[in-house]
């Protein structure tokens, strides 16, 4: 390995699921931890075993279905205090996990030693021996995270320094300095990282400990912190996606990681690979229902806009004169607000993606970018609704086939006794007949769903094995109260094969709607041949 590779540990599964009003199902983690795999981060943090059971469910998927490159890493804490570290079952829930490596972390500061696990200070360095001791004798590999080290180090550095002298006596081969409370600055961690490293055997050759840096961003500051620490010596960098976490986050990776290869010269992944990183971030905001940050450095829609005047023309002359680096490098693009021109490269790339070719001078090519900027102005966000994509392409090449036509649907709802049942009917159109089904379900997208399968089944006898796994809604302005404009995701899977599309307005029931019938359309696409979808399945002319 290079002497300037740093190594990228991805936590947004464990700590970054710990933001307000963020939760993932299994399913979402499985994805997530797939898209960060393709994206090359060679180490990710799934949760800790053991202490829910989705984390549990997770580690068991992973093991049927291994991630191509990455080391999928389980986390938890020493052993309690007073147990033993080979009976203790939040260890033995780490070993059933199944993973190579394992994170587990001790306290270095001694107020949390006396107030927070109200135990001696020589039990607490017993704790980190026995329990890293214990899982090498497993066969594990461990990193161990050093949690409130800054903290613990400016109040009583002699004690902190003893807990990593524990850790790496016991073989911990990673130590990671942890600002757990994300409030020192960046000369400070320059500073204690340097004397930890002078103070302590880390980083000396390669049969000792190397050291990694995990911060957070309660002074808005984790990320320079984090490059602070690498300057110093840290080869590891904990962080999430978006810069997820409790309270204010942890340091951002969509940051970290363009900056630390890009303007400090280390080699975090392959440059394919951090030209996924845009398409990453948007892809996980997505799966985690939570809006992306327009404006993020780097991955954000705004990142590389340019609204006019002076700027516009500086741009297009030279685009160094207003960018600090070319966005195609992280996945992102240049916009020119006001310029016709804008896009059509994003287009022409998602359209070779789903195997169209096109170029700049088909008029397809405009069309569709004229109509998927229309739709993004209306509220539609296609991250990570590819499916909906597909179908506008298609539509724009006179290539979508028609399955079925809409001609209208009702749904009533009805409360009675805390339960609440919903009954949808259906009127559609398939070869020629006219078709009005009804079906009943424990809400109304499930009464639509199910009333919209009701009604197509004896056509296409393949939508039974249509699953649909996933429903989000987000608000996209919350101002406007009960009038508020309204996204919804619907994420279909068959059997080997998985698919999302959305839809928007300001009836929830509506948006709902559009995005289901997309989803049974495109599913009806999939499962069929090219060679025969053209003669089989063209029934309709209505858009849908």
């Amino acid at each position: 390995m290079s002497a300037n590779h740093l190594w990228i540990y991805d936590t947004t599964l464990r700590d970054g699921a710990q933001r307000e009003g963020l939760s993932l199902s299994v399913e979402d983690k499985l994805r997530i931890a797939r898209q960060l795999d393709r994206l090359g981060i060679p180490f990710i943090e799934g949760g800790w075993p053991g202490a829910n059971p989705k984390d549990v469910q997770f580690f068991w998927q992973l093991q049927e279905q291994p991630l191509t490159q990455a080391e999928i890493v389980a986390f938890c804490s020493t052993r309690r205090p007073g147990e033993r570290a080979e009976t203790d079952p939040m260890l033995q829930a780490i070993l059933s996990a199944g993973t190579r490596w394992v994170t587990i972390f001790g306290k270095s500061w001694d107020l949390h030693v006396s107030a927070g696990l109200k135990t001696s200070l020589e039990e607490n360095l017993a704790m980190i021996g026995d329990s890293i001791a214990f899982l090498r004798s497993q066969g594990r590999q461990v990193i161990y995270d050093a949690e409130h080290w800054f903290d613990g180090y400016r109040h009583n550095p002699e004690y902190a320094l003893q807990t990593l002298e524990a850790a790496i006596s016991a073989g911990a081969q990673w130590i990671v300095l942890c600002d757990t409370n994300g409030g020192t600055l960046p000369h400070p961690i320059a500073q204690i990282v340097r004397e930890t490293i002078d103070r302590t055997p880390i980083n000396r050759d390669e049969t000792t400990p190397k050291l990694g840096i995990h911060t957070h961003n309660d002074s808005e500051t984790a990320v320079a912190n984090a490059l602070a620490a690498v300057c110093e010596g840290a080869q590891m960098v904990q962080g999430t996606i978006n810069g997820y976490g409790e309270r204010c986050g942890n340091a951002n990776l969509c940051s970290l990681i363009p900056n630390l290869q890009l303007k400090l010269g280390y080699r975090c992944i392959e440059d394919g690979q951090l030209a996924r990183l845009t398409e990453t971030s948007r892809y996980v905001s997505e799966l985690v229902n939570l809006a992306p940050d327009e404006h993020a450095a780097f991955v954000g829609r705004s990142a590389f806009a340019h609204k006019g005047g002076i700027h516009v023309s500086a741009v297009q002359r030279n685009p160094i004169t207003y960018e600090h680096i070319a966005p195609e490098t992280v996945g992102n693009q240049r916009r020119i607000v006001i310029s016709e021109q804008a896009g059509l490269s994003n287009v022409l790339a998602k359209a070779n993606g789903f195997g169209f070719q096109l170029n700049k001078q088909d008029p397809a090519c405009r069309q569709i970018l004229d109509r998927l900027k229309a739709l993004e102005s209306q509220g539609y966000q296609f991250e990570a609704a590819e499916a909906s994509v597909e179908l506008l392409m298609r539509e724009a090449l006179g290539q979508r086939d028609r399955f079925f036509t809409l001609n209208g649907f009702h749904v009533h709802c009805e409360q009675g006794h805390g339960d609440s049942q919903a009954l949808a009917t259906v009127k559609l159109a398939v070869d020629g007949k006219d078709i009005l089904e009804a079906a009943e379900g424990n809400g109304p997208v499930s009464a639509l769903d199910a009333a919209l399968r009701k009604a197509l089944i004896n056509f296409y006898p393949n939508i039974a094995d249509f699953q649909l796994v996933d429903y989000k809604v987000r608000i996209l302005d919350g101002g406007a109260g009960t009038s508020a404009k309204t996204r919804v995701l619907v994420e279909f899977a068959s059997q080997h094969h998985r698919w999302t599309t959305v839809g928007v307005s300001t009836n929830i029931i509506d948006a709902s709607y559009q995005a289901l019938v997309e989803g049974l359309e495109y599913g009806l696409i999939s499962i069929e041949s090219p060679g025969d979808r053209a003669l089989s399945c063209r029934v309709g002319s209505h858009s849908l």
